[in-house]
């Protein structure tokens, strides 16, 4: 039996890969106008940066209990077997409700086997993560081989990423406000990272051609055989300065396979428009 993967909208892959490779995929929602949205379903990153650009601030929710209950039950009645990879548990209460949402399930079905795996991940560096396991799935994986894979790049998967402006991380209580404050003088950007699921400040550089390259310097530092693992590029509205970074790269390392993708509604009302993300691993298995 082929196991079945499951993940969120916040791996920041677009709806039609969930839908061609089978994925199970729950929607983080958008609070809007005194509407809700769901991540991907009923609003798209653009109508995010509009809003944001016209000043509005979008809060955000995590993905539905009632989400978890209907697919988990399905499964369990199904008799199918799965991994849930989810969100980083430390922005968001997402994984703890999945948790406790199939420890009620296997109350009535105790030998649903599910695992669920707190990535510790956020946007494509999620996402690779993601697409590793539906490969190996397809492949006809066992459940312990695609654990340990995911479990191994979720460890090893480097975010380096910047935003055009430090407030939105700031006001969705992501980031210091001290922070915030210092981003936005005399043309400093901020460069940050995640550790262990947090988003951390690691350093502040003037102008966006030294910050580009200081971001090519920190992935010849941390990156492991560049020029042989697929890497990852998300982008806020900037889709010029994704395809700029990827020209970077592919000179640098001689990197083959590189994926870019918008970043989605969910993390974009954080991050604002403008913000560029690179991910990669630090270790290859």
């Amino acid at each position: 039996m082929t196991v079945k993967i499951l993940a969120d909208s916040a791996s920041d892959l677009p709806l039609n890969y969930y839908e061609e490779n089978g994925v199970t995929m729950f929607p983080l929602k958008v609070l809007m106008d005194g509407n809700e949205y769901k991540d991907l379903i009923s609003i798209t990153p653009s109508q995010v940066y509009e809003a944001i650009a016209a000043g509005k601030l979008p809060k955000t929710s995590q993905a539905s209990p009632s989400d978890f209950e209907e697919v988990f039950t399905k499964m369990a009645q199904n008799n199918e077997k799965g991994i849930y990879i989810a969100f980083s548990s430390e922005l968001s209460g997402t994984y703890q409700t999945a948790v406790m949402i199939l420890e009620q399930v296997k109350e009535e079905y105790p030998d649903f086997e599910l695992t669920i795996i707190d990535s510790k991940c956020a946007s494509l560096g999620y996402g690779l993560v993601v697409m590793a396991a539906v490969e190996l799935a397809a492949s006809g994986a066992s459940m312990e081989e695609i654990i340990e894979d995911v479990t191994f790049r979720a460890r090893h998967m480097e975010h380096l990423f910047t935003v055009d402006d430090l407030n939105h991380l700031a006001k969705g209580g992501r980031l210091s406000k001290a922070s915030a404050f210092l981003g936005g003088l005399l043309n400093i950007k901020p460069l940050l990272n995640v550790e262990e699921g947090k988003l951390i400040p690691i350093e502040k550089i003037r102008g966006k051609k030294k910050l580009l390259k200081r971001m090519i310097e920190l992935m010849r530092e941390r990156g492991d055989s560049l020029d042989r693992q697929l890497i990852g590029i998300s982008h806020a509205n900037a889709e010029e300065t994704a395809l700029e970074m990827k020209e970077m790269i592919q000179l640098e390392f001689g990197t083959k396979e590189i994926y870019i993708n918008q970043i989605g509604a969910v993390i974009g009302s954080h991050t604002g428009p403008g913000t560029i993300a690179i991910f990669f691993l630090n270790k290859l298995g």
